[in-house]
C-alpha cells in the first residue's frame, strides 16, 4: 500500500489488475468509438462502446447468446470458439454499420495480443461487415480456421446458415 506524504494511491481497477490506464488514454485519444472485445469462459463478447465523461455507454452488444438466440447458431455448438467469435464480430460490425457507425478503434483490453486468437477472428468479422479499423494483417486467422476447417465440416454449413441470416437481419 502506498504509504508516506509522498506516496499516491493507485485507482482501485488498477491495483486490482482490471484496466490499464496508460492503454486507455490511448484509445481515448482517436476520438473513436470503441471496439471492445472479450472473451469469458465461455462466450465472446462484441460492444461498440462511446467514451462519455460521466461513465462509457455501450451502443452495441452482441454475446454468444444473441447469436444462439437472434442468429440460429447451433445451441450445441460452442459460443466462444473461432468461427462463433468471427460471426459475433461480423454481427455486431453490421449493427454498427447500420446505425451509423463505421469507424471504431479495437480495444483488446488486458488479453493477450496472440496473432490467430478468438479475438482477431472477431475484427474479421467486423472488417467483412464494412467497418474501418486500423490492424495488422499478420494477426488475423486464416480463412481455413475461420470457417471451422480445423473443427469439423457440420460447423461449416452452420457458418453459412449464420452468416446469412445475419446479413438478412440488417438490410
Amino acid at each position: 500500500m502506498a504509504r508516506g506524504k509522498r506516496k499516491r494511491l493507485a485507482y482501485r481497477r488498477r491495483r486490482s489488475g482490471e484496466t490499464d490506464y496508460h492503454r486507455r488514454r490511448k484509445l481515448l485519444r482517436a476520438l473513436k468509438p470503441r471496439a471492445v472485445v472479450r472473451v469469458s469462459n465461455t462466450q465472446v463478447t462484441c460492444q461498440l462502446v462511446n467514451y462519455s465523461s460521466s461513465g462509457d455507454e455501450v451502443a452495441i452488444n452482441i454475446d454468444g447468446n444473441t447469436l444462439v438466440n437472434k442468429y440460429a447458431w447451433p445451441s450445441s455448438s460452442s459460443r466462444k470458439s473461432l468461427p462463433a467469435s468471427y460471426l459475433i464480430g461480423f454481427a455486431m460490425g453490421k449493427a454498427a454499420v447500420a446505425s451509423g457507425d463505421n469507424e471504431a478503434v479495437l480495444d483488446i483490453g488486458l488479453a493477450a495480443s496472440v496473432p490467430g486468437s478468438r479475438i482477431f477472428a472477431a475484427l474479421k468479422g467486423m472488417l467483412d461487415a464494412g467497418m474501418d479499423i486500423p490492424y495488422g494483417e499478420s494477426a488475423i486467422p486464416s480463412d481455413e480456421r475461420i470457417n471451422g476447417a480445423h473443427i469439423s465440416d457440420d460447423v461449416s454449413s452452420s457458418i453459412e446458415k449464420t452468416r446469412k441470416k445475419i446479413e438478412g437481419a440488417f438490410k
